[in-house]
């Protein structure tokens, strides 16, 4: 049981780092150098999971996937099923919970890189999009990395959001943190602290390498420089 929903709770995090890390970076690139006045509006829209109740949150896009919405009634005739209650349900619950995690790191590293790198850059006749992978990209990988490993980490433990939108459906939805609830609830306390140590252990563990990397990143960069 604890297999199953660690491997549940692993291949969750897996593709929502990923979806985050092809939508973030964009994003953060955005945030970083655009000069729109209603900027700040994208910037309070892409911070409210952190301040949202996961309830909250998880109980909108529960309408919003259900049945009775246009996203679940096109899903439904495309699929045959609803997206609530479903891995997929899940993905999408977990990229919005996680987004601010991942897009926050990023554009503050890519808004920390020196100006004056970027408009040498363009003096020499480099596109955006090569200024962006020669020189943005790989000045600000420690803070994508950052905001990868945090999302990733984030998926990890999350409950409330994911209890709203997948329920507790074993080997459907039933991840490690809805075991550890199970188990407290039905008294089994030993499991739980089991469960909750490898949960814990896991965590530590990347953030730990995350930490690591970073420095070395970091150094890197002061060497290069």
């Amino acid at each position: 049981m604890i297999l199953e929903a660690l491997t549940l709770t692993l291949r969750l995090a897996v593709v929502v780092s990923v979806v985050l890390l092809v939508i973030g970076v964009p994003l953060a690139y955005w945030l970083a150098f655009s000069r729109r006045r209603w900027k700040f509006f994208v910037e309070a829209l892409v911070s409210l999971p952190i301040v949202l109740p996961p309830t909250v949150l998880g109980f909108y896009l529960l309408v919003a996937l259900g049945p009775l919405s246009p996203v679940g009634r096109w899903y439904q005739v495309l699929t045959g099923h609803t997206l609530a209650f479903t891995f997929a349900g899940l993905v999408i619950g977990s990229v919005l919970y996680s987004l601010p995690f991942a897009v926050q790191p990023m554009a503050t590293s890519f808004a920390a890189v020196d100006r004056r790198l970027l408009d040498a850059s363009a003096l020499l006749g480099a596109s955006r999009w090569r200024t962006f992978w020669r020189i943005l990209l790989p000045l600000g990988l420690p803070g994508v990395l950052t905001g990868f490993v945090l999302s990733f980490a984030h998926t990890l433990g999350e409950f409330g959001v994911v209890l709203m939108i997948g329920g507790n459906i074993p080997g459907a939805t039933r991840t490690i943190s809805i075991l550890i609830f199970d188990q407290v609830e039905a008294l089994d306390y030993a499991s739980a602290n089991r469960t909750a140590l490898l949960l814990l252990a896991l965590c530590f563990a990347l953030l730990t390498a995350l930490y690591a990397l970073r420095r070395h990143a970091t150094w890197n960069l002061w060497e290069w420089k």
